[in-house]
């Protein structure tokens, strides 16, 4: 049984029903199988999955998609059934911001500000000013988000660092279709020949990984990478950004872990992926 609540008033009833240890999984709805397995490694480290569904409209600039965004509730509910959600938030925009939208937003300082939030100017104010108030109507013990949005988590967990809030912050391995193009709501948006061209996203980062694992430099990783981008990608996909980082988003990736980070537009479709790499020594 999954309850639904779609007031603060009825999402405090609820959450005040939860014992134990209550886990989050915050999404903007149209559930996909990356969704579901957000769901399950909450199910499998939390007494309690609650689920919010909300189309921020903070995080979307005013030539993007937030009209045409897909609101799918009655689906995403019986997904959330089917994965064992205990509860369910699903407020308007109204619920989410009885004053209008909000004067007071969070900054996410300098990292905010490159790769997404420089291609998305604002972007990063809208997610955390969200997630913050989500974190605060549903007080959760744990909070799951994809790795697919690796900035986002990053951010994520800095704020919660930054700000003492009492959370802990669970990062879940992407989960791709069997031709490696990373799960996301906005991939029904592309045509066939798009989504053809979409797999240029995917490829890019796989040839920077093998190229990592073969001992080739930072630089000659991110060279691999945009020649298998520029190979794969036709006419239908524009490269937006193509990044090599250290774990936490600084530039300069030293030997070991580091982060690989792609963009581009896809006809009129913006996707992003990322994939983890190990540099050896220099």
């Amino acid at each position: 049984m999954t309850d639904v609540a779609h007031t603060r008033a009825e999402l405090a009833a609820l959450r005040a029903g939860l014992t134990g240890t209550v886990g989050v999984v915050m999404t903007m709805g149209a559930l996909h199988d990356g969704h579901e397995a957000l769901l399950r490694a909450a199910r499998e480290q939390a007494d309690h999955v609650l689920v919010t569904i909300f189309v921020n409209p903070l995080q979307f600039g005013p030539n993007e998609d937030f009209d045409r965004y897909p609101r799918t509730l009655d689906a995403d509910l019986a997904v959330c059934r089917r994965a064992g959600a205990d509860a369910v938030f699903a407020p308007s925009v109204a619920e989410m911001y009885p004053g209008g939208q909000p004067t007071v937003r969070l900054d996410p300082g300098p990292p905010g500000a490159e790769l997404e939030g420089e291609s998305r100017p604002g972007f990063f104010h809208g997610v955390l000013t969200v997630v913050l108030k989500l974190l605060q109507l549903t007080r959760p013990d744990v909070a799951f988000f994809g790795e697919k949005d690796y900035q986002q988590l990053t951010l994520v967990r800095r704020m919660v660092r930054d700000l003492d809030v009492p959370v802990r912050i669970v990062g879940v391995p992407t989960v791709r279709e069997p031709d490696g193009l990373a799960l996301s709501s906005r991939n029904r948006y592309l045509s066939p020949t798009e989504r053809k061209a979409a797999l240029a996203l995917s490829a890019a980062l796989s040839a920077g990984d093998e190229a990592a694992r073969d001992g080739c430099s930072a630089q000659d990783v991110l060279a691999t990478a945009h020649v298998t981008f520029d190979l794969a990608a036709g006419a239908d996909a524009r490269l937006d950004y193509l990044a090599l980082t250290d774990p936490e988003l600084e530039p300069g990736p030293g030997p070991g872990p580091a982060r690989l980070l792609i963009a581009a537009r896809v006809g009129a479709t913006r996707l992003i992926d990322n994939v983890e790499i190990r540099l050896g020594p220099r």
